[in-house]
């Protein structure tokens, strides 16, 4: 174990610091808060991921009259997109996990507020009840997806509203359709086929964030590797990585996911940059308040250790933690 606060900074971020619990001793390290930043609350058990490791959301596809009924106070703290905003029948409407309530189909570019089917009509909804972000569904194997014309209706009315876009981006030219469109980033790395530097240079110069949902591929090893080096461009490059699972996705642990921590650390995205991608706030301004994380026991003093290390995170009140800094 090292006592090195500048070695721990070094490896971990500068929000890392030795600590223990004021009420059972147990010493261990403190860190930021972690958020997952792909989640579907209906589809899991959210009182669990505080123990798991995290206590903040941002939900990704949901009923948006819910979410603005949800306690505003608490862990996980949840910010959310509100409905999917799709093409007429496209993804993912009609599929088993997603009832009605988490898809609105547009069917008119329009930009100007109330017209029945209109992007601006679905947009102030999801903004009316409270979203953070709003995202587009680009699914062309399962599906219809929006033509250009309606997806930068979308996207203009959005940035009017001061709401970022992301697309799920899937299927032949799905990512440089978004791209192109101007959307603020990807709710998932893109895993359809390799984007290349020239895509990723632009991805970066417009400041997108890219979410990981790397293990999510975990039986498609192709799609993993397009996800993998994608990702690893991205970072390389300077772009703005954020740590999610698309928790509800399969069978997916509740808290901090091994494998998805695992995937990013291959992708190159290790150490004080992976404590980022998890502890970014995005698309809220600040971190959730008043708790940190905290993994108990000896902190890892190698890169090699820090992904696996992190699978014991919990979530207590910061109050609780004493810095043990000399």
């Amino acid at each position: 174990m090292t006592n090195d606060p500048h070695a721990l900074r070094a490896l971990l971020g500068p929000g890392a610091a030795l600590c223990h619990r004021a009420i059972t001793g147990e010493h261990g390290v403190s860190l930021p808060p972690f958020t997952d930043h792909h989640v579907h609350l209906h589809l899991i058990d959210e009182a669990r991921l505080a123990e798991g490791g995290i206590a903040g959301v941002v939900d990704l596809g949901g009923d948006p009259v819910e979410h603005a009924r949800r306690e505003k106070r608490g862990i996980p703290r949840v910010a959310y997109a509100g409905a999917f905003l799709t093409a007429p029948g496209g993804y993912p409407v009609g599929r088993s996990w997603a009832p009605p309530e988490i898809a609105r189909e547009v069917t008119d570019a329009s930009t100007h507020p109330g017209v029945p089917g209109g992007a601006a009509t679905a947009v102030d909804e999801q903004a009316s009840f409270g979203a953070s972000v709003i995202k587009v569904a680009l699914n062309s194997a399962a599906g219809p997806v929006f033509d250009a014309a309606s997806l930068a209706a979308v996207v203009q009315v959005a940035r009017e509203r001061g709401l970022p876009v992301l697309a799920h981006a899937e299927g032949d030219g799905m990512p440089q359709l978004a791209l192109d469109a101007k959307v603020d980033g990807f709710a998932h790395t893109p895993f359809t086929g390799f984007v290349g530097r020239t895509f990723t240079a632009h991805a970066v110069a417009a400041g997108q964030v890219w979410i990981s949902t790397l293990a999510i591929h975990r039986d498609d090893p192709e799609a993993a590797e397009f996800a993998r080096v994608n990702l690893a461009g991205f970072a390389a490059a300077g772009g703005r990585v954020l740590y999610g699972t698309d928790l509800g996705n399969g069978e997916q642990p509740v808290g901090v996911n091994a494998a998805e921590v695992a995937a990013l650390d291959r992708a190159g995205v290790r150490g004080a940059d992976l404590i980022a991608a998890m502890s970014d706030p995005w698309p809220l301004a600040e971190p959730p308040t008043g708790v940190s994380t905290f993994i108990p026991g000896p902190p890892p003093t190698r890169l090699d250790q820090v992904a696996a290390w992190l699978a014991f995170a919990t979530v207590v009140p910061t109050e609780e933690l004493i810095h043990d800094e000399h």
